[in-house]
């Protein structure tokens, strides 16, 4: 009964209205009280700044900075070989598997379209079918920035208005089609395995998505799909292991790859740590 309660009040809370102030809140200056709360979220998380570029707390000026910190250089060593792809967050695995007849898996009983998810353009969707997917979960403690799994060129993102449901394990398992019914940016690569989608998944309270190209996507102006089309001279090349983006307040990536494009990693099942830079799969060869 209480976890009902739960997704219950998740449908009946101004989920936007609420996300939006918390953003605010979030991006405030406020000195001793954005101090006072940035020491309040490292206890209740566990939050292990020994990793971070700057572990003095003074040196965030609002609860963003501290929660979008960069980590030091070798904190996350970046698995070789031009084959290999690279984990693109710290978080954990919630699904990976085929996308059969064009369906992800959310939960136990639960699956989404990928043409939805991509913001239904059955064009953009159409090089994924019967490829495979991987959703990877973002919890408060994580790494918040986002990077790429192998050599990339940028060529559509598209940004899919939505609901502010939250993403925990619960709610995926609670609410249908939750990741393609929230507020998303789908960015559509060139790769070395073909195209690769990589969807940034908003949630409730998490006050902005952005990316290294364009800035904040979300929360944008008005209520509709918007698509971005990038060619030769305007694509955005990113490399491996570089940062495509960023998540102020957490959520979750959906990566989307073709069909025998690549094998994902044999040691990553639902509930598996990741940690941004190790393998996440290979290329298949052909």
């Amino acid at each position: 009964m209480k976890d009902h309660l739960k997704i219950l009040l998740q449908y009946l809370l101004p989920k936007h209205a609420l996300s939006r102030l918390v953003g605010k809140l979030a991006a405030a200056e406020a000195g001793g009280l954005t101090q006072w709360l940035i020491k309040q979220f490292i206890r209740r998380y566990k939050v292990d700044m020994s990793e971070a570029a700057y572990s003095e707390l003074e040196h965030y000026k609002s609860f963003n900075e501290f929660f979008t910190r960069p980590l030091k250089e070798d904190a996350r060593p970046l698995v070789p070989g031009d084959e290999v792809l690279a984990m693109p967050v710290d978080g954990a695995i919630s699904q990976l598997a085929p996308i059969e007849q064009g369906r992800i898996i959310q939960a136990k009983g639960h699956d989404f379209s990928a043409r939805t998810l991509l913001g239904g353009d059955k064009a953009l969707a159409a090089p994924f079918m019967n490829g495979d997917f991987a959703t990877i979960y973002l919890a408060p403690k994580d790494y918040h920035r986002i990077h790429m799994p192998l050599d990339g060129v940028l060529k559509t993102m598209v940004y899919v208005p939505g609901e502010l449901f939250s993403v925990n394990p619960l709610t995926a398992s609670r609410v249908p089609e939750l990741f393609a019914r929230n507020e998303r940016v789908a960015c559509i690569f060139d790769t070395s395995a073909g195209p690769m989608a990589m969807v940034l998944v908003g949630a409730t309270i998490v006050a902005s998505i952005e990316t290294v190209w364009a800035g904040t996507v979300t929360p944008p102006p008005g209520k509709r799909v918007q698509r971005w089309d990038y060619n030769a001279d305007t694509a955005p090349r990113l490399a491996k292991g570089d940062e495509m983006g960023r998540f102020k307040l957490g959520s979750t990536v959906v990566c989307l790859f073709g069909p025998d494009a690549v094998t994902l990693s044999e040691t990553l099942t639902p509930g598996t740590s990741t940690r941004m830079g190790t393998e996440f799969g290979r290329l298949v060869q052909p």
